[in-house]
């Protein structure tokens, strides 16, 4: 059998794309948009200078292709005075629509283009909204080995935005600590164009150290590091109840850029993660990583930190507030002010034993 090839993600796929190891044939598909955009533009940029764009780059548009075979006569077509020529094709989801045909049916076609591909040409198809359907042109590109399926999934709230941060300042050449990427993705979240949008100009800003901090980020994003989760969740862990009181009225005061149902949500995760420490047979690093589902031995830390504050049953009993207050703050069974019932909520975490 086989060894299980690594998943493609953005960032090795772009940094193989700025190297010039171009493949045949790119089929960038998923919800995410962000990526696709950013990755057929690398392509693009990378194989053709300006000069050579005007003569070797092809661009349509799935609405308005009327026959495929003309989109696969071109990608036969000889590059003029390059190396490659790039052809584009975007929104693939919408192909076919206007003569009413399946775009699945469509894209099939160009199987028969993946059989021998011509090397000279740098084929994109980019599928926007969900993961492709045609299985065939698929198929016959991953048994041929001679191009490169991408799915560009949406982002999930929290660990995984702030481990997606971290690999995009890294492959800025900066780096960025816990305290820093948790203030990015608890104020920003997934929107990854803003987000990646507000690192770059961070990473122009950053010293000689290349180090993107707190500080940083506070005075040239506006948010505050005193004010954010991450001090809020300090706050709990040392049972400081007037820092802690005195975020969530901040929070109170900017109800659209710190909404309790987020907040809430974040706590969740992490007296979760207090209570599998509490509980964790294997009480190495290695093991709490693994019982806490981490590769930050700082997030462990916090963690510990937090379960020589709060024993097994405080967590049990906190998660089960957390839970009436996430239900009451959206109008099930209660019509209190969210932020009242986050203050309750705060001090039954403050005062669980």
């Amino acid at each position: 059998m086989a060894a299980k090839k690594e998943s493609i993600t953005y960032f090795s796929l772009m940094k193989d794309i700025k190297a010039g190891n171009f493949k045949p044939i790119y089929i960038l598909h998923g919800e995410e948009p962000y990526y696709i955009d950013k990755l057929q533009e690398a392509i693009i940029n990378n194989a053709l200078t300006e000069d050579e764009q005007a003569f070797n780059l092809t661009v349509a548009y799935g609405i308005d292709v009327a026959d495929v075979k003309q989109l696969i006569a071109t990608c036969k077509q000889y590059p003029a005075m390059s190396r490659y020529q790039v052809v584009v094709l975007r929104e693939a989801q919408n192909l076919g629509k206007n003569n009413n045909k399946g775009n699945a049916n469509e894209l099939n076609l160009f199987k028969f283009y993946a059989q021998n591909p011509l090397k000279s040409t740098i084929l994109v198809i980019c599928f926007k909204g969900s993961t492709i359907k045609a299985k065939e042109f698929t198929d016959e590109v991953k048994k041929q080995q001679n191009g490169v399926i991408f799915e560009s999934a949406r982002l999930r709230e929290g660990r995984p935005v702030q481990t997606t941060i971290e690999s995009y300042v890294k492959s800025l050449g900066c780096s960025i600590d816990d305290k820093s990427s948790s203030m990015l993705a608890t104020n920003i979240g997934n929107d990854l164009s803003r987000l990646f949008g507000e690192i770059d100009k961070l990473s122009i800003l950053v010293g000689p150290d290349k180090v993107i901090t707190p500080e940083l980020i506070e005075k040239n994003i506006g948010i505050s590091k005193d004010y954010n989760y991450w001090e809020l969740e300090d706050s709990l862990i040392n049972r400081n109840a007037m820092k802690a009181l005195r975020i969530v009225d901040y929070y109170e005061r900017n109800p659209k850029n710190k909404p309790v149902v987020v907040t809430v949500g974040l706590l969740f995760t992490f007296f979760t993660a207090v209570l599998l420490v509490n509980t964790a047979k294997d009480r190495s690093p290695a093991g709490l990583m693994a019982a806490t589902g981490t590769k930050s031995a700082f997030r462990v830390g916090k963690f510990e930190a937090a379960a020589r504050q709060y024993s097994t049953r405080a967590c049990v009993n906190i998660i089960s507030y957390l839970r009436q207050c996430d239900c009451r703050s959206k109008g099930i069974g209660s019509r209190q002010d969210a932020f009242k019932l986050l203050k309750e909520l705060i001090y039954k975490i403050l005062t669980a034993r």
